[in-house]
């Protein structure tokens, strides 16, 4: 089986689906090639992807997350969904509810990327705490986009909300080109202490694992090592990526091919059952 955590879907239709993106800067990608839910579709079904997970698209539609509702409506068998809200908001518990009665399965709190080079503490403040501890008691996976240097404030988070199941986007965009024993990624592997953490591999640290001194075996060797494969997920980022999805597959195929089967079966998809059960459905 072949689950993809994270992949977007951005509607063609704006007049029904009009874009707010997040800190008021849509995406690149977004802009230039939006691909919606039937060409999701299409898409994984062409590249053999069993399942696919989709992320709100926060730099496009911030937290209206109708059109991810809506795919995951319509295909309820191949697609589940993350939400975004705003965690500090008075109503954020409230909106929660909303978006997990629509079938929504998981949270995404974005606090950093591409339209938004500095990393937001937000997330960490107390007015964050109350949908923290909804996401504890409700058994709902928290995914968060972030850069590295966030990582001493999400350790508070995981201190304060032990219970709470975090998929740290991109591995926070670790960069790995000092090769072994990789003293740039050490506030990543510092993170691992922490059983409720978990990280979703994308194109990004791939990219890191050929960059400079650094090898698929000996970088995301070390991650594994230090998390255990089964607290690591594969996500495509298709469409965000530049490559193709099946190139997406391919890379990914090929940097873990060193690994044991069972740890490319934890991977490639039995992690992602374990944060999103609707996905063994």
């Amino acid at each position: 089986m072949l689950i993809d955590t994270h992949t977007h879907v951005i509607a063609t239709d704006t007049k029904t689906y009009p874009l707010a993106p997040l800190f008021g800067r849509q995406s690149a990608w977004s802009a230039e090639h939006p691909l919606d839910y039937p060409d999701m579709i299409k898409a994984i079904d062409a590249a053999g992807v069993d399942k696919a997970i989709l992320v709100q698209a926060s730099s496009a539609y911030a937290f209206d997350n109708t059109y991810v509702s809506e795919a995951v409506a319509a295909h309820p068998g191949r697609f589940t969904g993350v939400f975004s809200v705003d965690v500090v908001a008075p109503d954020a518990v409230e909106k929660m509810k909303h978006w997990m009665a629509k079938g929504l399965t998981g949270m995404r709190i974005f606090t950093a990327g591409s339209t938004q080079p500095e990393q937001q503490t937000f997330f960490a403040e107390p007015a964050s705490f109350p949908a923290w501890q909804y996401a504890a008691d409700n058994g709902l996976s928290v995914c968060m986009q972030m850069q590295l240097t966030g990582a001493p404030l999400l350790a508070t988070v995981m201190d304060r909300f032990p219970k709470v199941r975090i998929i740290l986007d991109h591995f926070a965009r670790v960069e790995a080109a000092d090769g072994p024993p990789y003293a740039a990624a050490a506030p990543l592997f510092a993170l691992a202490k922490y059983p409720n953490l978990y990280l979703k591999m994308t194109h990004r640290p791939l990219e890191q694992a050929v960059k400079g001194k650094a090898t698929p075996e000996t970088f995301l060797g070390k991650v594994v090592q230090e998390f255990g494969a089964n607290r690591i997920v594969w996500g495509s980022n298709f469409p965000a990526a530049p490559q193709p999805l099946p190139d997406l597959i391919a890379m990914a195929r090929n940097a873990l091919s060193f690994l044991p089967q069972p740890d490319q079966d934890w991977i490639f998809f039995k992690t992602a059952q374990t944060l999103y059960p609707a996905l063994t459905k």
